[in-house]
């Protein structure tokens, strides 16, 4: 029953990871492009460079000046392109990973509710096997007895008949209470999924609105 839950809720996180994804990698992306013709235009200049021997000393000189000025200013702005990549996919990740830890921690809840209902589950087997032998030495002792033997077959008639109610009614409990257990197991999970599917949306939102207005400004 975990694996229905957590299949559900894969398929979620699924869908707003997908949003998510469509809302970051066009800012990454933008970051990375934007300086691109300053690049190609700052390889059509290196290239296209070539100074000839009738040029003066000044010349070749301001021009390397100027070469070595834009190449500064490209390496500083390749520098903040990364940072800004960097600092982009890193919020991807973040937002991938906080959904996986809440999933780990239903799977341990899960698993800690199951060990105590093994637990129970021992106790009241423990307990039929006190029953069953108790009936077999109600058996027996029929065997032995020889006096009286109406009444005490009425009577062991009755008490048989009691512990036989009594192992029906047990097992009927057992079987109610593993399935309130489980009923209650995925009560939980759901509304712990509900919880976390609401704070993703909310972060998904914040991530949003900035890219959101960026983009308004560049419009």
């Amino acid at each position: 029953m975990l694996c229905v839950v957590s299949g559900q809720s894969s398929q979620v996180l699924l869908r707003i990871g997908a949003d998510s994804l469509r809302c970051y990698l066009p800012s990454v992306l933008c970051s990375q492009n934007q300086f691109l013709p300053l690049i190609v235009s700052h390889r059509l200049e290196s290239g296209g460079s070539n100074p000839t021997t009738s040029d003066s000393y000044g010349d070749r000189t301001s021009a390397r000046a100027r070469r070595e000025a834009r190449e500064a200013r490209l390496a500083t702005l390749t520098s903040r392109v990364e940072e800004d990549s960097n600092r982009d996919y890193k919020k991807v990740e973040s937002f991938f990973n906080f959904p996986v830890l809440g999933l780990q921690h239903l799977y341990e809840s899960a698993l800690t509710e199951n060990q105590k209902l093994k637990t129970k589950l021992q106790e009241a087997q423990l307990e039929l096997a006190d029953i069953k032998s108790k009936l077999e030495k109600m058996a027996q002792q029929k065997q032995e007895k020889t006096s009286d033997r109406s009444s005490v077959l009425e009577m062991e008639k009755r008490e048989r008949r009691a512990l036989e109610r009594k192992m029906s009614e047990m097992e009927e409990e057992m079987k109610n209470l593993h399935q309130l257990k489980q009923i209650q197991t995925l009560k939980q999970m759901n509304e712990q999924l509900q919880a976390e599917n609401r704070a993703l949306t909310r972060v998904v939102a914040r991530l949003s609105e900035p890219i959101e207005s960026s983009e308004a400004q560049e419009l």
